[in-house]
């Protein structure tokens, strides 16, 4: 699966993060993602990024968007996130704290979805 760029920094804020997390992330991690099937890391740190949460066998980073997330400077820096997440491979799925909130089954089919249709393709790709 090869090693990801690591900023040694970035754990601690990782830890910090884990420790408060949003009723938006608690939610999602407790009641669906700290028991599915493949397993999902909260606050994973890329280099200078940590994201909400990260699976590695789909290579998939699920992020959770309040309320700063939706200013100009927010948009800018999740835009630079997001490309930066694609350039290392991993795929980022995004909700608001309201799809969270307000379509909370709809929110974890998606994620099932993306996490079986990545896993397939990445298998394939290690097959070859």
């Amino acid at each position: 699966m090869g090693q990801f760029p690591y900023d040694k920094d970035m754990t601690k804020i990782a830890q910090e993060l884990r420790k408060n997390l949003t009723p938006e992330e608690k939610r999602l991690w407790y009641q669906y993602l700290r028991v599915y099937p493949a397993r999902f890391r909260r606050q994973k740190p890329f280099a200078r990024y940590v994201v909400d949460f990260y699976c590695a066998q789909a290579k998939l980073a699920v992020e959770l968007d309040g309320a700063p997330h939706f200013t100009p400077e927010g948009r800018e820096k999740d835009e630079n996130r997001t490309a930066y997440l694609n350039s290392l491979g991993i795929r980022v799925l995004r909700f608001t704290d309201a799809d969270v909130q307000l379509r909370f089954g709809a929110v974890c089919r998606m994620i099932d979805a993306v996490v079986k249709e990545r896993s397939a393709e990445l298998a394939g790709e290690n097959e070859e």
